[in-house]
């Protein structure tokens, strides 16, 4: 039996780890987390991620939490032919790891934030929509940046840093309305990442039974919410 479990929801960060996962191969238990229930805040969660959030991972008697330290964990322990990640220590190490906080500390909070004031909101904010959704795009041409000089962010060699912010790319154009090809370097990119069996089946975890269609569907009726809103911006 494995000795990790991964505890996890479908959001952008929670596929982070279950990607990872698959591209190594390692075999790994899941418990599904219901974020909308609230049980990643009860006190049996919060000794595995004091912060009360997904994903987190137990293997053995190790908890790791937060997305980046757990696809930093898995790769520097069970990752010795670097089919992910480069060894520590080198310079494309280096670069992999400034490319996966730029995902955890721009990407991940900004496009959270769009999230927030596009979907699921209770109070529409004209204001809060642009900013958000510009910054957004703004680090989208930052990546554009790097993807025209280089076929992967760290280098030559797809790593966990292109995990990590495929991840959150991935369901714009359905759920933030944003078209890639605004950044060609970066709609291939995302493009030549979906097509990897690994990040398939890593996508699809917990498994869901919701179609590509319900999925859409949803993120159009939470628009429509938001657009039927009156501003609550003060000006």
């Amino acid at each position: 039996m494995s000795p990790i479990t991964l505890y996890t929801w479908q959001t952008p960060n929670g596929i982070k780890a279950s990607i990872t996962l698959e591209e190594l191969g390692l075999q790994y238990k899941v418990e599904s987390i219901d974020i909308s229930t609230n049980v990643q805040k009860e006190d049996w969660f919060l000794k595995i991620n004091p912060n009360g959030r997904i994903p987190a991972l137990l293997d053995g008697g190790q908890r790791v939490f937060e997305s980046g330290a757990i696809m930093l964990y898995l790769t520097d322990k069970y990752d010795q032919d670097r089919k992910i990640s480069y060894a520590p220590g080198t310079p494309e190490y280096v670069e992999q790891l400034s490319w996966l906080m730029f995902q955890m500390g721009g990407i991940g909070p900004m496009q959270g934030q769009a999230n927030h004031f596009r979907l699921y909101a209770s109070a529409r904010s004209d204001y809060g929509i642009k900013r958000y959704m510009d910054e957004t795009k703004r680090l989208y041409s930052v990546l554009e940046s790097r993807l025209k000089e280089s076929p992967y962010l760290a280098g030559d060699k797809y790593t966990i840093a292109d995990i990590a912010s495929y991840s959150w790319l991935r369901n714009v154009p359905v759920s933030l309305e944003i078209d890639l090809s605004q950044w060609p370097a970066v709609h291939k990119w995302v493009g030549e990442i979906e097509k990897r069996e690994a990040v398939k089946r890593g996508a699809d975890v917990p498994k869901s039974s919701a179609t590509p269609e319900q999925k859409a569907e949803r993120y159009r009726n939470a628009r429509a919410r938001i657009d039927a809103m009156t501003n609550s911006d003060k000006h």
